[in-house]
């Protein structure tokens, strides 16, 4: 069995180099970045639902479930702020005050 100590470490270290590669990105680069922690979150998903799917109820389900509920709101939350990013690049309609305006010059 794995010490616990070893897996806080590893827990820990992550941490430390996914900050640091995350600062690293320039701001050009977040929504591909983005793209990816979405499909990162996508295999947590279906790897918890593996462990979830037991007959037997233990730490390992209730920490696959918890899995679940939080990277679901990852990418729930990734598509509300990529949809919200996308609709500031289309074109606006113009109104009917500015239509108006156009056709009078």
């Amino acid at each position: 069995m794995i010490n616990i100590w070893v897996l806080l470490t590893i827990f820990v270290l992550s941490g430390f180099v996914g900050y640091f590669a995350i600062k690293g990105v320039s701001p050009i680069l977040h929504s591909p970045l983005m793209s990816v922690t979405n499909a990162i979150s996508g295999i947590i998903i279906i790897g918890a639902i593996l462990i979830s799917g037991q007959e037997t109820i233990n730490q390992t389900q209730i920490l696959g479930l918890l899995a679940i509920v939080l990277a679901s709101i990852n990418i729930f939350g990734g598509f509300a702020i990529s949809h919200r990013m996308l609709i500031m690049f289309k074109k606006k309609q113009p109104t009917k005050k500015q239509t108006e305006e156009i056709k009078n010059d």
